[in-house]
């Protein structure tokens, strides 16, 4: 196991403290994936020195307590979109209902709110345990709002279940609130590059419509700037507001709703040129010779079959002294000349 995954595990689970897990059983948490590992590698010696704190709250030790679900709140940073349960979030609820809550979640007092706690981690332990009418084993610390982040960030790296739009979202969440670029990599265990990217699409893609699309996990980072980029067009996002309100649309699952949305985006408006107009040409005896389809772009010239190749090619030599005389003539737009 690598140095950094023992370092992480070191913050959450220094004896004789229970260890804290995203599961409802005390396995080995999941190893940060190689990207994430590869994007912290020039930021982790800092982020170490600047958990030291938070890891001494840690090693002073804690005791579990019961605590009514109902005077639990969502962290005031929330990292998850809120969705249907799955089939995962049932496996957990079976398993808590027959084997108890094995794990703690992580929570802080409520500033604000006296009585009350902010979830740190743990969140789905506590809707389950909410959901069974039974109290939730937790460890209650000091936690400001960046030890908070962090808190929540480690878990999330080594759950590996945010999606990317979920990533991006808490990014753009937690700069807006005024934590610094140095916090939001280490909650997200990114560098800052990545952090930048992360925001900028959070940014650029309208609330509603991250908000229509959902978690959208099998979408990464190239399909979401993507679509950042395509919304950038004119009428880009009104034509993938549209297709939003469609039957389609609202039937399909979150990554099918992402492509609707994505090829409603680079789908070019067309062009709203007046269709040309067609002048006919006839001969004395109103017989067609030719057609005349001019538009903004151009004019064009179909002589008919019945008048001929000679006819084309007596139009074809005339057409400079026709010009002339059409320019001596004058015409809107062009000056006569003198």
């Amino acid at each position: 196991m690598s140095k950094r995954t023992d370092t992480i595990r070191s913050l959450f689970a220094q004896p004789p403290s229970p260890v804290l897990s995203a599961d409802n059983n005390q396995a080995e948490p999941r190893r940060v994936a190689a990207g994430a590992v590869r994007s912290i590698k020039d930021t982790f010696s800092e982020i170490e020195r600047e958990n030291e704190l938070l890891r001494a709250r840690i090693a002073e030790g804690e005791r579990v307590v019961d605590i009514d679900p109902s005077l639990i709140d969502p962290s005031p940073f929330a990292d998850r979109f809120v969705q249907e349960e799955d089939g995962s979030f049932e496996t957990l609820k079976q398993s808590i209902a027959e084997r108890g809550q094995e794990i703690p979640v992580l929570l802080r007092k409520s500033a604000e709110a006296p009585g009350r706690y902010q979830t740190a981690f743990g969140h789905r332990r506590i809707r389950a345990a909410h959901l069974l009418g039974r109290p939730v084993k937790a460890i209650v610390r000091e936690l400001n709002d960046d030890e908070l982040v962090v808190a929540q960030g480690l878990e999330n790296s080594a759950r590996e279940d945010l999606s990317f739009i979920e990533r991006a979202v808490f990014a753009l969440r937690l700069e807006v609130a005024g934590r610094s670029r140095s916090i939001i990599q280490q909650a997200l265990a990114i560098d800052r590059a990545e952090a930048s990217k992360l925001i900028s699409v959070a940014k650029t893609v309208p609330d509603a419509l991250i908000a229509v699309v959902g978690r959208a996990p099998k979408i990464g980072r190239g399909r979401w700037q993507e679509l950042a980029d395509a919304l950038q067009n004119s009428g880009a996002i009104e034509r993938a507001q549209s297709i939003a309100t469609t039957p389609a649309f609202i039937k399909a699952d979150g990554d099918h709703r992402f492509a609707l949305l994505l090829n409603a985006a680079k789908q070019h408006s067309l062009d709203k040129v007046a269709s040309p107009s067609v002048i006919a040409v006839k001969d004395a005896a109103g017989r067609p010779i030719a057609e005349i389809r001019a538009s903004k772009r151009d004019v064009k010239v179909t002589v008919t079959n019945s008048a001929g190749n000679a006819f084309a090619e007596f139009l074809t030599n005339r057409m400079p002294e026709l010009l002339e005389e059409f320019r001596s003539f004058g015409s809107p737009g062009h000056s006569k000349e003198k």
